[in-house]
């Protein structure tokens, strides 16, 4: 199923821990993508759709510098081929010794209109990446080429990204903290219940910074947490 324009912005306004939190609801417990951070946190949510680049370990003999001359080169040819509004999702194995990318290649996603772009390794050029207006998530910076240790393989298959399964299609979502995968067929009921949990939370918070106590309140088990729950949302048109 497609990502809907209502998704993609009730996702934009809700945080990656909520919605890790609607997926354990449901049993899904490895969503969270491990180890990765934003470049630039201030960009606000990163959402789209899943679009994969899969290497595995470099072969010297398959991996020389001039493999990148051919057009059909599966990292240049992913770089062209991600839609506009997906976000492009690296299985690096969690290899951080080499680059996943660079920031010539990641601008070049930036001007055809993708939504962010997320790697379980480095960025080359990762200053100048956080320039750009692109979300962009990686472990850590890796100067060296990806080809001293990755071999780009496949496009939109199945992968691993930080422990998390990511399959072509699914939502991803990043924020100031990290990145969440969210199988599609969920993505809808996902989005509609982590606006209402955030509301709650934005209400409790309230009251803590008050001085209330999370007793009753933080899981709501007291009645009187539903009512002024209630007036809350009136007063603050949520």
């Amino acid at each position: 199923m497609a990502l809907s324009d209502e998704t993609r912005e009730k996702l934009k306004g809700v945080s990656v821990a909520t919605i890790t939190t609607a997926l354990f609801k449901r049993g899904l417990r490895n969503q969270f993508v491990q180890d990765v951070h934003p470049l630039n946190p201030s960009l606000g949510n990163m959402v789209g759709e899943a679009f994969t680049l899969r290497y595995i370990p470099a072969r010297e003999d398959l991996n020389p510098i001039g493999v990148f001359k051919d057009r059909a080169h599966p990292q240049r040819k992913a770089i062209e081929e991600c839609p506009p509004g997906a976000v492009m999702v690296i299985d690096s194995r969690k290899d951080a010794r080499a680059a996943s990318a660079g920031s010539i290649l990641v601008a070049r996603l930036m001007k055809r209109g993708c939504a962010g772009i997320v790697t379980d390794g480095g960025f080359r050029d990762s200053p100048e990446i956080a320039k750009l207006a692109i979300p962009a998530y990686h472990e850590r910076p890796a100067s060296p080429t990806n080809l001293t240790r990755h071999q780009a393989l496949d496009i939109d298959v199945p992968i691993g990204c930080g422990d998390a399964p990511v399959f072509p299609g699914d939502v991803v979502v990043g924020d100031a903290e990290g990145v969440v995968v969210i199988p599609a067929y969920i993505a809808g009921e996902i989005a509609s219940e982590a606006v209402e949990m955030t509301a709650f939370e934005d209400f409790v918070t309230d009251e803590v910074l008050k001085g209330r106590s999370i007793l009753g309140l933080y899981p709501a088990t007291d009645a009187q947490t539903e009512r002024d729950f209630a007036a809350w949302r009136k007063a603050h048109g949520r």
